[in-house]
C-alpha cells in the first residue's frame, strides 16, 4: 500500500529539486551503536542476533516517515510499511538477496527472514521472487569494524532505496558496539532525518523482543 505526496505544498519543496539537480545526490553516514542489551539477550535464548538487530532496525526505519519516501518517476511515494531486502551468505561465499517482510511480531519477522534464508541457500539465484520498492537494503560485514562506507550507485538519480550495512561487533568497556553505515537519496532525506533512525534504533536495541 503507497500514497502520494504533494510535492508542491511539501516544507522540502525546493530541497527534493536542488538535489535532484546533483549528478550524484546521495550521502553517507556512519556511526556506532551499542548492542550490549541485545547482543546478551541473544547470546541466552540462543536467537540470531543478525535477525535481532535488523529487527530493531527496521521498526525504527518504519517509524521515520521520510525512510519511507520513494521517488518515482516525478512522484514521490510513501510506502506504508517498509520491508527489508538483506545479502544472505552462502557457504560458497556467493550471495543472495533476500526480501523479508516486515512484522511488529517478531516471531512473523523471524519466519520470514528463516523462509527467504532456506530460499537463498538452496539456489543460485541472486535477486528474490518478489521485489518492491517499499524496503532498504542491507548487508551484514561481519569481518570489518568499519568507520567509513560507501555503497554502489546505479547513477539513477531516482534511486532513492536506503542502504544499510552492519559492521564487525567489538567491545569497548563494558559496552558491546557496531557500526552501521547509513546511505540515503538527499532528495528524501536529511542528516535530521538520520538522527531521528539512529535515536530510535538504539532505543529498541535496548528493549528485549
Amino acid at each position: 500500500m503507497k500514497t502520494y505526496l504533494d510535492i508542491d505544498n511539501w516544507n522540502r519543496k525546493e530541497l527534493f529539486h536542488h538535489f535532484r539537480t546533483l549528478q550524484d545526490p546521495t550521502f553517507a553516514i556512519v556511526a556506532n551503536v551499542d548492542i550490549t542489551t541485545i547482543f546478551e539477550y541473544t547470546k541466552k535464548t540462543k536467537n540470531s542476533l543478525f535477525v535481532s538487530y535488523l529487527y530493531a532496525c527496521m521498526k525504527a526505519v518504519n517509524a521515520v516517515e521520510n525512510f519511507k519516501y520513494r521517488i518515482e518517476e516525478d512522484k514521490i511515494a510513501i510506502y506504508e510499511v517498509i520491508d527489508a531486502s538483506a545479502t544472505i551468505l552462502r557457504e560458497d561465499k556467493t550471495f543472495g538477496f533476500s526480501y523479508i517482510k516486515f512484522s511488529n511480531d517478531f516471531k512473523l519477522f523471524n519466519e520470514s527472514f528463516l523462509k527467504e534464508k532456506e530460499r537463498i541457500l538452496n539456489s543460485t539465484n541472486l535477486f528474490p521472487p518478489e521485489y518492491s520498492l517499499g524496503c532498504i537494503h542491507c548487508s551484514a560485514l561481519p569481518w570489518i569494524h568499519f568507520t567509513g562506507h560507501k555503497e554502489p550507485v546505479s547513477g539513477d538519480k531516482n534511486n532513492s532505496v536506503p542502504q544499510f550495512s552492519f559492521g564487525k561487533i567489538k567491545q569497548e568497556g563494558t559496552s558491546v558496539v557496531m557500526p552501521v553505515g547509513v546511505n540515503v537519496n538527499h532528495s528524501l532525506v536529511d542528516g535530521y532525518h538520520i538522527g531521528q533512525f539512529f535515536e530510535i534504533f538504539q532505543k529498541e536495541l535496548d528493549k528485549i523482543n
